[in-house]
């Protein structure tokens, strides 16, 4: 088989109507090593750096509530900084660099995804189409 792990992907393909920061930045906890009050933190297979979970909501209008709310976990040895709220709002328009996306069947017997980044910043602004007069001819 060719594919084997997890998939990269582009930022747009997993979000292409851009997502939003709705909590806090969190090291992920390995439950089944941590004992007696002693947490440990998770660390990637491969690469031995922390693992962070933010999560987002999707900006697709078409996602039912349950749907809309996912877990992006990224790869990083320091804490990713979220970027500052919208004004007056509790979510931050943001995007995730070096995605990889790793398909898996949940509990409920579904399939579903785990998203993997290197990285978050703030959302770029989306490039505008120019205004078409309907004149344009194909070269």
């Amino acid at each position: 088989m060719a594919l084997q792990g997890p998939i990269p992907i582009t930022f747009e393909q997993a979000f292409p109507h851009g997502c939003f920061l709705v909590g806090q930045v969190e090291q992920v906890k390995n439950f089944e090593a941590s004992t007696n009050g002693k947490t440990v933190y998770a660390k990637d297979k491969t690469t031995g750096e922390p693992i962070w979970q933010v999560p987002v909501m999707d900006g697709d209008t078409t996602l039912k509530a349950g749907q809309k709310t996912v877990a992006v976990k990224i790869l990083s040895a320091t804490p990713p900084i979220a970027p500052p709220p919208i004004s007056g709002l509790p979510i931050a328009p943001v995007e995730f660099t070096g995605m990889t996306v790793t398909p898996y069947v949940n509990p409920a017997g579904r399939l579903a995804y785990s998203y993997r980044a290197t990285g978050m910043r703030p959302a770029r602004p989306k490039q505008q189409a120019a205004p078409t007069t309907g004149r344009e001819t194909a070269a």
